[in-house]
């Protein structure tokens, strides 16, 4: 009986351990602020705007140039793999404007010493990029 008891407590712990979600610790952007531009590029260019952006552990914040141009306020990411990583927007916002603008979901990043490019392209009609260098 005591066999049988062991065995199944090694087994419901085993599965415990197994389905337990892996935290990620790995952060891919150096802690930092960081300045430089964004501008959505289209058929005929594109406005560009000045932007803020601080990273502290997962942790972002950010200011634009143009409000709501792009969309930034503060939230978290995470790194999807050596050149993925996805931005969660913390901050509520109205409807009176492009919620593509705003920062979240997966974007591509390109990091090249203190300089740091952020894209996503939304399907060749357009495509969103950050240029940014650590201060």
């Amino acid at each position: 009986m005591r066999h049988i008891l062991f065995i199944l407590s090694f087994f419901l712990l085993s599965f415990f351990i197994i389905s337990c979600k892996k935290i990620e610790t790995n952060f891919l952007i150096p802690d930092g602020t960081y300045i430089g531009t964004f501008q959505r590029q289209t058929s005929s260019g594109g406005p560009i705007s000045s932007v803020t952006i601080t990273f502290s552990g997962n942790s972002w914040t950010g200011q634009s140039q143009f409000a709501k141009y792009p969309a930034l306020c503060n939230g978290t990411y995470n790194a999807k793999g050596a050149d993925s990583i996805n931005f969660e927007n913390a901050c509520p916002w109205t409807a009176e404007f492009d919620w593509t603008l705003i920062l979240s979901h997966d974007y591509k990043i390109n990091i090249l010493g203190k300089n740091i490019e952020l894209s996503k392209d939304y399907n060749g009609t357009f495509k969103d990029i950050y240029h940014l260098t650590k201060q």
